[in-house]
């Protein structure tokens, strides 16, 4: 099914990362620095925008390596705001690529918005030859006016994915994500939505579930299992009083002996354990004494976890 233009105005919520980045010389695709341009900045450099009804707002302006609980707070209550606009159709973030998949999942699971609620980013930067940034958030603005468009979703590279699936797979090329099993929702071929699937639906937490201080948010961390892995990690973040462990387990969430008695142990001591799996696609599956994330990343199980804690 192809894109069905609504014509509200769309919001556009700047956040910094590679998108909004430069490097001295425009051959250069590495040694940049990440969140130099304003968000208004890159939407003027795009001349198919030019008549189109945006408004921007700078949200945050940082390279996604170092996104924190603040952010995040900040910018869910930015979009529910816009989003509640009766004016408004949809809303547009650019975000860093690094820890992208998390926000989105942590934006899919807390506002579950009925508009779009549209997140992308660049694999280069703003002065880059290669500059994939005004193409994706040009196809973004296209995806979030588009009426079959809901919930948190992510435009990278012509493809619409899910923010529930999203995985970045790829260190350094330009298609550097993907959904796992699940693959993309939709892809945008000269300005036009080709849907492929529906967006994945869930109940929203809400607001109200992340009022509380964003410093006061529980400690939750992730631990990886490995050849020789011990527990000597865990038992260290145990006695640190570390509210929720995820642990990245190898193949179907298996972990080393060690490991596994020491998350036991901190899972009987009252720590919440979850267990993925440190392969790029594919669930856990089964249950064992430590419950499965399912098909959530680590990153994401982790996002997950922090919002079941919130709750308590």
């Amino acid at each position: 099914m192809q894109t069905k233009i609504i014509q509200t105005k769309i919001v556009i919520l700047g956040t910094g990362g590679t998108i909004a980045g430069t490097a001295a010389s425009a051959t250069d695709a590495v040694a940049y620095t990440a969140a130099q341009l304003g968000v208004a900045q890159l939407v003027a450099a795009i001349p198919a925008l030019a008549q189109l009804p945006l408004e921007c707002e700078q949200v945050a302006q940082l390279d996604s390596k170092d996104m924190d609980h603040a952010t995040w707070q900040r910018l869910a209550r930015r979009a529910a705001h816009h989003l509640a606009r009766a004016d408004v159709g949809g809303v547009v973030v650019t975000h860093g690529t690094d820890t992208l998949e998390e926000t989105a999942y942590f934006l899919h699971r807390v506002l579950a918005p009925a508009k779009p609620l549209v997140l992308t980013a660049a694999m280069r930067p703003a002065t880059s030859l290669q500059s994939d940034g005004p193409q994706n958030l040009l196809d973004a603005v296209t995806a979030a006016r588009d009426a079959r468009a809901q919930g948190a979703l992510v435009v990278m590279a012509g493809r619409v994915w899910s923010g529930a699936e999203l995985r970045k797979l790829h260190s350094y090329r330009l298609d550097a994500f993907a959904a796992g099993d699940a693959g993309p929702l939709a892809a945008i071929e000269e300005g036009v939505l080709r849907w492929w699937r529906t967006v994945p639906s869930t109940e929203a937490l809400g607001l109200t579930h992340i009022a509380r201080d964003a410093a006061s948010w529980p400690r939750v961390e992730i631990v990886l299992n490995h050849a020789g892995a011990s527990g000597l990690l865990v038992d260290a973040l145990a006695a640190q009083a570390v509210q929720g462990l995820v642990v990245a387990g190898t193949g179907n969430g298996t972990l080393h002996r060690d490991l596994e008695a020491a998350l036991l142990r901190a899972h009987a001591a009252g720590v919440r354990v979850l267990r993925a799996t440190r392969c790029a696609t594919g669930p856990v599956i089964g249950e064992t004494a430590l419950p499965s994330a399912g098909s959530l990343s680590a990153v994401q199980a982790r996002v997950e976890l922090l919002l079941q804690l919130l709750a308590r």
